[in-house]
This record gives structure tokens, C-alpha cells and sequence, in this order.
């Protein structure tokens, strides 16, 4: 939004003549099905996003207004991981396997806390 411009009844067409004047452009990307912004915990995902793209001096900055929904990531333990810990710990597969999950992935955490 542009200072002094909202909320005063200006003119949609004046508005867009004055944010090319100022070298910004808006454009919608159209049919967005899904949003998704991932983080190392989580996921926040946009099932009703609109999206425009603003460009103002060569930079492109992205505006999602939807509702979002956070949700928690599962943790991905690779087998290989698993089955490293279990050799060296001597624990069954499903051991090592919520070791590593209680370590969040760590290889050595695992590996200590099931030999102490």
C-alpha cells in the first residue's frame, strides 16, 4: 500500500498511473491451486491463495492473501541412518529408529543416548 492513498476514495486508474510513474508494476498469477512455505518444523500452506507479483525497480516481491494452515513436519529418518545406529548400538531397528527420532536425526545423539 502507498502512504496517504488508502481509504480515501482514489481513483483505482490514477493509483496505477501513479505506481508506473514510480517504475512499480503489479501483475496476478492466475490459477494458483496451492501455496506452500516450508520451514524446518513446519509447513504453512495457502489451499485458497491469491498472488500477485509486485516489481519495483527490478525487484520482485510476492503477496499471498488466503488463509493459511500451519502444519507440523514429520521427521524423514532414512533407513541407512537407522540401520547405522542399530550396528552400532546392537538395538533392534525400531529402537535406533525412535532414538534418532527423539534426536531429531542426529547420528551421534542417537548413538549416546541408547549406549549410556
Amino acid at each position: 500500500m502507498i502512504p496517504g492513498l488508502g481509504g480515501r476514495g482514489m481513483n483505482p486508474a490514477k493509483v496505477k498511473q501513479m505506481m508506473k510513474q514510480m517504475g512499480i508494476n503489479i501483475t496476478e498469477i492466475d490459477d494458483v491451486e496451492q501455496v506452500i512455505i516450508r520451514t524446518a518444523s513446519k509447513d504453512i500452506v495457502f489451499n485458497d491463495a491469491n498472488v500477485s507479483i509486485m516489481n519495483a525497480q527490478g525487484v520482485d516481491t510476492y503477496q499471498i492473501v488466503g488463509t493459511p494452515e500451519e502444519m507440523a513436519r514429520e521427521l524423514q529418518i532414512p533407513d541407512e541412518d537407522v540401520s547405522l545406529v542399530a550396528e552400532q548400538t546392537g538395538v533392534s531397528q525400531d529402537k535406533a529408529r525412535q532414538a534418532l527420532k527423539d534426536a531429531n536425526g542426529d547420528l551421534a545423539e542417537a548413538i549416546l543416548a541408547l549406549s549410556s
